[in-house]
C-alpha cells in the first residue's frame, strides 16, 4: 500500500477526533471561539513537530516565496470558513450527517484541483469518487424512508447548504496547500509539508486572533479557560493536518480527500457511541457506498 494512503487514513481519523471534541466544545464557545482554538492550541505542537524534523533530520528549511504565500494566505481562510461553517452545521443535524454534508469537498477539490493546479484524475478514480457522492448524497436524506423527492429536496434544506459551502472550502483549502507545498520546490516532502502547516496556523491564529475580539468579544478567554479539552483539540488537529498536508504533497489532493471520506465511518461510529444518535438504515446504506468506492479507489491505484 502507497505511504499517501497510510497517512491519508491516519489523518482522517485525526481529524474525526478533533471534530468530536470540537462539538462538545460547542456548548461552551461560540462557533468562532470553536474553530479558534483549532488553530491556538494547534500552533505549539506544529512548532515542535517542526522542529523534531529539523533536529532528527538532514533536512532544512524551505525559502517562502511569493506564489507560496498567495496559496497559503487562500488555503488558511477557505479553512478558517470551512471550520466554522461545520461547527455551526451541527446545530441543524447530528454529528455524523453534519460532517457527511462537508465531505462533498471530495468532488468539489477534484474541480478546484482541475482549475487551479492543472491536475486531473483518471476515469478509475472518476467512477469510485461518484459513487461514494452517491454514498453521501443517501446520507444527507433526512427521513428512513427512501423516496426521489426526498432524495433531491435534502439538498435543498439550509443544512445543505451550509454543509455545500463548508465542502467548497475545505476542498479550495486542500487545493491551495498541495500548491503552496510544491510551490516551495525540493526533495524532501516531509519539511515541504511540516513547514507549509506551520506557516498555515501561524497566519490562521493571528488571524482569528485579530477578528474574535471585535466580532465576538470574550471568546478568548473562554477558549483560553477551556484548555483542559482545546489542548487535545490542539494536539489531534496538528496530527491531522500534518498528515492531510503530507500526503497531499505527495498525492493529487482530490484523491487524498477520497481517501479521507473513511472518515464517515469513524464518524458514524463517534454518532453511535459518545453522543448516542441514531443511524437510519439509508445512512447505513450510504456508508457502505462511500466504503465501496474508497475501496475501488484503491484497487484503481494498485498494489
Amino acid at each position: 500500500m502507497e505511504a499517501w494512503i497510510l497517512i491519508t487514513l491516519f489523518a482522517a481519523l485525526m481529524q474525526n477526533v478533533r471534530t468530536a471534541l470540537q462539538k462538545a466544545l460547542k456548548e461552551r464557545l461560540s462557533t468562532g471561539g470553536a474553530t479558534y482554538v483549532r488553530f491556538l492550541y494547534g500552533t505549539p505542537f506544529a512548532l515542535l513537530y517542526l522542529a523534531a524534523i529539523l533536529h532528527f533530520t538532514d533536512l532544512t528549511l524551505p525559502r517562502p516565496n511569493g506564489e507560496f504565500l498567495l496559496y497559503v494566505a487562500a488555503g488558511g481562510i477557505a479553512q478558517i470558513a470551512a471550520t466554522g461553517l461545520l461547527v455551526s452545521l451541527f446545530s441543524y443535524r447530528n454529528f455524523a450527517v453534519g460532517t457527511t454534508y462537508a465531505k462533498t469537498e471530495t468532488v468539489q477539490a477534484a474541480l478546484f484541483g482541475i482549475i487551479l493546479l492543472g491536475e486531473h484524475v483518471g476515469t478509475g478514480a472518476a467512477f469510485a469518487i461518484a459513487i461514494s457522492f452517491v454514498g453521501i448524497l443517501l446520507i444527507s436524506m433526512s427521513s428512513n424512508a427512501f423516496s426521489l423527492r426526498e432524495f433531491l429536496s435534502g439538498w435543498m434544506s439550509r443544512a445543505a447548504g451550509i454543509g455545500l459551502l463548508s465542502g467548497a472550502m475545505f476542498g479550495i483549502s486542500a487545493v491551495c496547500y498541495r500548491g503552496a507545498a510544491l510551490a516551495l520546490g525540493g526533495e524532501g516532502v516531509m519539511i515541504q509539508a511540516a513547514y507549509t502547516l506551520v506557516v498555515v496556523i501561524l497566519f490562521q491564529t493571528a488571524l482569528m486572533s485579530l477578528y474574535l475580539p471585535l466580532r465576538e468579544p470574550g471568546q478568548i478567554r473562554r477558549a483560553l479557560a477551556s484548555w483542559r479539552v482545546a489542548g487535545w483539540v490542539g494536539l489531534t488537529s496538528m496530527l491531522g493536518s500534518a498528515g492531510w498536508f503530507t500526503a497531499m504533497a505527495l498525492q493529487n489532493a482530490a484523491l487524498v480527500k477520497a481517501v479521507g471520506q473513511v472518515e464517515l465511518v469513524f464518524s458514524f461510529i463517534a454518532s453511535y457511541f459518545f453522543f448516542k444518535e441514531k443511524t437510519s438504515r439509508i445512512e447505513l446504506a450510504g456508508i457502505l457506498l462511500i466504503v465501496f468506492g474508497i475501496v475501488l479507489l484503491l484497487l484503481d491505484r494498485g498494489p
